[in-house]
């Protein structure tokens, strides 16, 4: 039997001839084409260029990920269709408003050239916590990707978005999810293996748990641990065992005053939100609707991070993660008011098609493109780039 691949979705279909309609992406047969199996799959340690990681981590996630040159959330895209209560994959919750909401919003920020005037390199030096960094974009807080085909064991995918980050300058963040355990926590033993060279974010587990996972961090050295508070939507977690629950403004605290770490308190959308963990003792606020994975018809995190920027008016550290997928929506996201910007799903199939070096390729990437930005703006450093780099920025409600 003949086997056939869409070059949209990579969907395979077995017949004498490829099919009338693509019943994954709608293509037609005039974007078939005959496939074959192979072992020729390149190793991720031999990937010499973030183009063969992206084609490699195709390949891998054949079903599950196009791994498109736009990645958007648009409705005709693998990843996004209705789940109807099932595990949603790389896509976003319900009809993916979010996911797109994230892309969208940072397409209608326009950047405003600054040309004349004596040459310079721009700086992109920063500190994370006392940690320096070679430029403000970290890896975000993802994880279990070893269920998805199967792509990768879980401990290597955290291993290689730690090292990879580490390789270009910077750090990356590890997540939470449902078969992670305390007795088993893939995210902490990476840390742990990479000298305390990593930010871990839980979801909001009962407070013991947490406290002891966080106790857990600071002892391997993490420079800064969390919670993704909008994690209190993932029915996966409830499933396995593993509750997770909305916080109060008096359980932030009290996990705030288990640690010496400073604390991020991840997946806040609105000012008050931000407020009250700043109240309770927040060192940094992550504007983030979780990727668009866990509520459906949220705003983009570029329509909201300026009001809750200027809300905590430089009291707690602002990270942003939302829709970036390249180093000018990075700056985008800085001049905005966000001193940190997050990446999370470019890192994922860098990860899964390239390992180490194809993070470490990717992350490479984004600061080139970053410093080339500040360039064309005119802005030296990072205390330059603000909102006068932007041509009337939107504003939530405008």
């Amino acid at each position: 039997m003949k086997k056939w691949i869409c070059e949209i979705c990579n969907y395979i279909h077995e017949g004498e001839t490829p099919p009338d309609v693509c019943p994954i992406c709608g293509a037609g047969p005039d974007k078939f084409r005959p496939y074959e199996e192979t072992s020729d799959t390149p190793k991720p340690s031999s990937i010499d260029s973030l183009e063969d990681a992206r084609d490699n981590a195709r390949n891998i996630l054949q079903g599950i990920c196009g791994v498109y040159p736009r990645c958007d959330g648009h409705q005709d895209r693998i990843c996004q269709r209705q789940a109807y209560g099932g595990v949603i994959g790389l896509g976003g919750a319900g009809s993916g408003q979010s996911f797109a909401a994230n892309v969208l919003a940072l397409e209608k920020i326009k950047l405003r050239t600054q040309l004349v005037g004596e040459h310079f390199s721009p700086s992109t030096a920063f500190d994370f916590f006392g940690v320096p960094l070679a430029f403000p974009v970290m890896g975000a807080s993802t994880s279990g990707m070893s269920r998805y085909n199967e792509a990768i064991d879980e401990l290597q995918f955290c291993l290689d978005c730690l090292y990879g980050c580490i390789d270009a300058g910077t750090l990356s963040f590890r997540g939470d999810t449902f078969f992670y355990t305390e007795a088993d926590h893939p995210g902490l033993t990476a840390i742990e293996q990479a000298s305390g060279r990593g930010v871990q974010i839980f979801k909001p587990r009962e407070q013991d748990v947490l406290k002891r996972l966080i106790e857990r961090a600071e002892s391997i050295g993490c420079p800064a641990v969390g919670v993704d508070l909008d994690g209190c939507g993932s029915t996966n977690m409830a499933k396995a065992g593993q509750p997770v629950f909305r916080k109060s403004k008096k359980e932030i605290e009290a996990l705030v005053r288990s640690t010496s770490l400073p604390f991020i308190a991840k997946g806040v959308m609105i000012p008050e939100d931000a407020l009250a963990c700043l109240d309770a003792g927040a060192k940094a606020i992550g504007v983030s609707n979780h990727g668009g994975r866990v509520l459906d018809g949220t705003p983009g995190v570029a329509d909201v991070v300026s009001d809750i920027a200027a809300a905590v008016n430089g009291r707690a550290m602002i990270i942003a993660d939302g829709g970036v997928r390249t180093g000018y929506d990075a700056i985008k996201l800085l001049a905005l008011g966000a001193d940190v910007v997050l990446v999370g799903r470019d890192v994922i199939r860098a990860a899964i098609g390239g390992g180490q070096n194809g993070v470490a390729l990717q992350m490479k990437h984004l600061k080139q493109v970053l410093r080339s930005a500040m360039v064309m703006t005119g802005t030296k450093s990072l205390q330059h780039i603000d909102n006068k780099v932007l041509f009337d920025a939107p504003r939530e409600g405008q």
